[in-house]
């Protein structure tokens, strides 16, 4: 997979919502993302377990850099997700998105959450609308 063009991944990487979260960027490729965050005492719900929004949103911020990466304003049409197994807090989980097939307006993704043992905790795919804008703009 190719690089990233530098100011395309410094867009991405400087997402608010990201950072307030707490997550972390650990790769980006164009077509492919991999990101990681570690549960904190406010993400838990009254299970005592992560609220499923938090591990959806770490499969989303995936999603939505993986989907971006070659530049092309990227927006999300649908995303299905399936929670397999409960995050406790302190636990850190990592989620990959990669492109499964791609088209001029279209693309579908798969995205795959996973503790650091490598046990599955959740998988997605979603389909992205591109619409024909550059994200850099300069």
């Amino acid at each position: 997979m190719e690089e990233v063009n530098e100011k395309i991944f410094k867009i991405i990487k400087e997402d608010n919502f990201t950072k307030f979260l707490g997550i972390r960027c650990l790769e980006i490729r164009k077509g492919y993302a991999k990101y990681s965050m570690v549960v904190n005492k406010n993400m838990i719900n009254f299970h005592n377990v992560a609220h499923g929004g938090v591990i959806f949103s770490l499969a989303d911020v995936a999603f939505a850099a993986a989907s971006n990466s070659e530049g092309i304003r990227s927006l999300a049409l649908v995303v299905e997700i399936c929670y397999r197994k409960p995050v406790h807090e302190g636990e850190e989980i990592i989620a990959e998105a990669v492109e499964e097939s791609g088209g001029k307006r279209t693309a579908v993704y798969k995205i795959k959450v996973y503790n650091k043992d490598g046990e599955i905790i959740a998988l997605c795919q979603a389909t992205v609308y591109r619409t024909g804008e550059n994200i850099i703009t300069d």
